[in-house]
């Protein structure tokens, strides 16, 4: 018998940014011109350490909220 096949996982980009937002329960962001864009990731691992690190930063404002995007959901679905 052979070697197993192994598969090369490709990855699963994540985008995280945040901003100002109209209502701390809601997602309307105040400005667009003044996303803070963090970054795209390889996995949701990544972007969830990216999130946590920009969400801590500005814990003492309810009104910025920082966001994951599946892109992968985007771009394949």
């Amino acid at each position: 018998m052979g070697e197993p096949e192994t598969t090369t996982s490709k990855p699963l980009l994540h985008l995280v940014f945040g901003g100002r937002v109209k209502d701390p329960q809601g997602l309307e962001f105040e400005d667009l011109s003044k996303l803070d864009i963090v970054g795209i990731f390889p996995n949701y691992r990544e972007a969830f350490k990216a999130w946590q690190a920009a969400s801590q930063a500005h814990v003492d404002d309810a009104l910025m909220k920082y966001v994951i995007v599946h892109l992968h959901r985007l771009l394949d679905p």
